[in-house]
């Protein structure tokens, strides 16, 4: 399922979700402009590999500058179909989480998302050496306060059928259910195999975190109802 729009238009300006949507778009156009093994070592160095972040814990080591990686990574991404779903679904959904928020507290919270995104991943694979990079995680929480805040909105959903494509308008708690139910069977079907080119858990971790701290960032008596 693709969203197209959603049937909740902002009070407010959403400059944060556009920079940081613009911030990932400029930031992967000068990836491809990298040579490919260079690359390589700039997904090693900014990534976030959960192996690191494991062997700091179990040693009780001080954390260090490394863990900046939590965040540099959540603007790095793969490939053209990476970012651009992403970027899409923060499109479609971020600017109304923004309204809600305000534009300060949304930054905030876009970043802690990511970050709890991360560490669900880390929880799931806390030895792998492969970096995670890509803003699924965060993008993952906007869904999740949106999951909350707009229970009653539409999104105008693109699906697939074979070699067909239609067009219908879904209500955003049911499309929003959907894409969480199939991270979790994803997730699960993903433990204990070799290791998965999606970080599926990171979603799963970043929607519950957008769930709580969207009802502790903005509280219910303050949320409209679409």
């Amino acid at each position: 399922m693709i969203p197209l729009r959603d049937s909740v238009r902002p009070r407010t300006t959403p400059f944060i979700n556009w920079i940081l949507i613009a911030l990932n778009i400029y930031i992967f156009i000068r990836e491809i402009m990298i040579p490919p093994g260079e690359l390589n070592v700039v997904f090693y160095n900014m990534g976030l590999i959960p192996s690191n972040v494991t062997h700091l814990v179990l040693s009780g080591s001080p954390l260090d500058v490394s863990m900046i990686t939590f965040i540099t990574a959540i603007f790095l991404h793969g490939g053209w179909m990476h970012v651009l779903s992403n970027m899409l679904f923060l499109w479609v959904f971020g600017d109304n989480v923004e309204d809600r928020l305000g534009h300060l507290k949304y930054l905030f919270f876009y970043l802690a998302v990511g970050v709890a995104g991360s560490i669900a991943h880390i929880i799931s694979s806390p030895f792998s050496e492969v970096p995670v990079i890509g803003a699924s995680g965060a993008v993952a929480g906007v869904l999740g306060a949106y999951f909350v805040a707009f229970p009653r909105a539409r999104v105008l959903t693109l699906i697939p059928i074979i070699i067909f494509f239609t067009i219908v308008e879904i209500p955003a708690v049911i499309f929003l259910a959907l894409w969480f139910v199939l991270q979790i069977f994803n997730g699960t079907a993903s433990l204990g195999g070799s290791a998965d080119a999606v970080a599926w858990w990171a979603h799963v971790g970043g929607f519950l975190t957008g769930i709580f701290l969207i009802k502790t960032m903005s509280p219910r008596k303050n949320l409209s109802v679409y």
